[in-house]
């Protein structure tokens, strides 16, 4: 998938644990870790809004887009397409 979750580098940068993280955002230990390993397929816009608060940073800290193989193919089909 193209889209990180840069958590462990918000994390470190705080001097937070992940456990510290969820007993304040109020998100379960292995929902958390599953989103810091990049496992995750999805993330609420309210859990999403949580991380920021706690965190004090904005979503693009904690995503980032970097394109794979998968979608460089996927857009020479849609080029293709048109």
């Amino acid at each position: 998938m193209a889209i990180r979750v840069t958590l462990d580098r918000i994390l470190l940068d705080r001097r937070m644990s992940l456990t510290d993280l969820s007993e304040r955002v109020g998100v379960t230990l292995a929902n958390l870790s599953i989103l810091k390993t990049g496992k995750a397929k999805a993330i609420r816009f309210s859990t999403l809004n949580a991380l920021c608060r706690v965190l004090q940073c904005q979503p693009g800290e904690l995503l980032s887009y970097e394109p794979s193989a998968n979608d460089a193919e996927l857009e020479s089909a849609d080029q293709a397409a048109e």
